[in-house]
């Protein structure tokens, strides 16, 4: 006779029920204010290293512009358009050149896909390396407007508006700088575009627009540094109209919001191939 355990008895008290198979929870998904501190930190560690190097490059040349202009502009107008468009391309040398350069050699190695297995939304990476290599440009931009002022005999009482210029602009221009590397199929062509925006931020941004035809002003309206440069340059003035200066700074803000929504799109595109 064989013996059959109770516990599979029908009815019997000592039944056991199976468990029923539930989903396993996953953990909460990580949010952009978080994710973005972590990715600026672990970015500012790792760009520390070029950091002297790369201030230099970028104070020295925009300071060698200056000194080159002093030549040929006096004062008045035209020295405050070359002290700030001077300024501004210590910006525009970080945010669109070295960061097109960044991405794009980014995508070409494989480094996105370490991204993409990170628990982070993909607008906290691009957000986070924008605002690691722009912060690099605050003591290269400073340095280069005050020995502007000094040079050209110009006020530094309003020089505390680079607080709003620096990051309105250069995230305007990191935004087009990520979007250059992520973009482009490969990275000679991405350092292509990175340089060939930096030199228009330098060429249409120090040089005076009065002075300029007029097909030549329209493209300089179209570059998002412009509205930087002009919000510092009527700083200069002993009355600044400032509803000028915060709607030179609100398009700023505007085309910066664009354009990380555009570098953030890109990396998603980039990031799944």
């Amino acid at each position: 006779m064989s013996v059959v355990p109770a516990e599979v008895l029908p009815g019997s008290a000592l039944a056991v029920e199976e468990p029923t198979a539930t989903a396993a929870e996953l953990g909460p998904r990580a949010r952009l204010w978080p994710s973005l501190a972590a990715v600026y930190r672990a970015q500012l560690s790792r760009a520390r290293v070029a950091r002297i190097p790369l201030l230099f490059v970028a104070t020295f040349q925009s300071v060698g512009i200056m000194v080159m202009m002093r030549g040929v502009v006096d004062g008045g107008s035209e020295a405050q358009a070359v002290v700030a468009g001077s300024s501004i391309v210590v910006v525009a040398y970080v945010a669109l050149n070295l960061l097109a350069q960044y991405f794009g050699q980014l995508r070409a190695t494989g480094g996105l896909d370490h991204y993409a297995t990170l628990p982070v939304p993909p607008a906290a990476v691009v957000l986070g390396a924008a605002g690691a290599y722009a912060s690099f440009t605050v003591p290269g931009t400073v340095v280069t407007a005050v020995f502007g002022c000094v040079l050209f005999g110009l006020p530094l009482t309003h020089l505390w508006i680079l607080l709003a210029v620096i990051p309105l602009a250069g995230a305007a221009l990191s935004g087009l700088g990520a979007a250059f590397g992520l973009l482009a199929p490969r990275p000679e062509l991405a350092t292509l575009l990175g340089q060939l925006g930096m030199s228009a931020a330098l060429l249409l941004g120090v040089l005076p627009a009065e002075r300029m035809p007029e097909p030549v002003r329209l493209l300089r309206d179209l570059l998002p540094s412009t509205y930087g440069v002009e919000a510092y340059a009527r700083t200069f003035s002993a009355h600044p109209d400032w509803a000028l200066v915060a709607g030179d700074l609100a398009v700023c803000a505007g085309v910066g919001v664009l354009s990380l929504a555009v570098a953030t799109w890109a990396y998603r595109r980039a990031a799944v191939r």
